[in-house]
C-alpha cells in the first residue's frame, strides 16, 4: 500500500494487464482515465523491469479517448504543429509552454464552470454572461501564442531563407535610440584624449 502522500503504483504485466497495487485489483485504461479525472496521482511501472512507463501509458489513454466518437479534443492543425516540433530545436521548450498554457486554462475553466452553474435556470440575458470566460480564454491563448512565438525567435539563430538579415542588437539599439548631444560630446572628448596620447608616444 502506498503512503497517502505518494502516488499509487500501477504495474503493467507482459500480457498488458494493469494491476493497481493500491486496491489490489486489475484495472483498465478507462479506469486510469477516471483516476486522472478524480485527481488521483499514480505512476505506471513495468512489472518485470520496474521501469517507469507512465508517459507512454498516459499517451495511450489519450489515443484511446481521441478515437471515441464525439470526444476529439486535439484539432488537426494542432497535431500537425506538434508533430513538426519533434526533432526541432524548439522541442525543448514546447513541453513547458504546453504545461503553463494548460495551467492557465485550468484556472480560467474553474471560473467558467462556476458562472455556468450560477446561470442555470436564469434568463437568456443572464446566460449570455457565460460568453465572458470564453473570451478570456481566447485572449489568454492568444497571449500564450505570442509569448511562444517570441521565445521561438530567441532560440532561432538564423532568419528564414529569403528574408532580410536582422540588425545586430547593438545596431538595432542605435537605430531605436539615437545618440544624444551629450553622448556625441563625450565621444569626441574620448577621441581627442586618444589622439593626445598618440601624439605624446610619437
Amino acid at each position: 500500500m502506498a503512503a497517502k502522500d505518494e502516488p499509487i503504483v500501477i504495474k503493467k504485466y507482459a500480457n498488458r494487464r494493469l494491476y493497481n497495487t493500491g486496491t489490489s485489483t486489475y484495472v483498465t485504461l478507462e479506469d486510469l482515465a477516471e483516476m486522472v479525472k478524480k485527481g488521483e496521482d499514480f505512476t505506471v511501472q513495468d512489472a518485470k523491469t520496474g521501469d517507469d512507463i507512465t508517459h507512454p501509458v498516459l499517451t495511450q489513454i489519450i489515443f484511446e479517448l481521441e478515437n471515441k466518437d464525439g470526444q476529439n479534443m486535439l484539432p488537426i492543425p494542432f497535431l500537425r504543429q506538434l508533430i513538426a516540433y519533434y526533432g526541432d530545436q524548439m522541442q525543448m521548450i514546447v513541453p513547458s509552454f504546453l504545461e503553463q498554457s494548460m495551467l492557465a486554462f485550468s484556472k480560467e475553466q474553474e471560473r467558467f464552470r462556476e458562472q455556468m452553474k450560477d446561470a442555470l435556470g436564469k434568463s437568456p440575458m443572464d446566460m449570455m454572461k457565460i460568453a465572458t470566460p470564453i473570451k478570456v480564454l481566447e485572449e489568454q491563448t492568444r497571449r500564450n501564442m505570442e509569448m511562444f512565438q517570441n521565445a521561438m525567435r530567441l532560440f532561432t539563430p538564423f532568419p528564414p531563407a529569403g528574408s532580410a538579415p536582422a540588425a545586430a542588437p547593438a545596431e538595432q539599439a542605435r537605430k531605436e535610440t539615437p545618440e544624444k548631444p551629450d553622448d556625441l560630446q563625450e565621444l569626441k572628448e574620448q577621441i581627442a584624449a586618444m589622439q593626445r596620447k598618440l601624439d605624446t608616444m610619437s
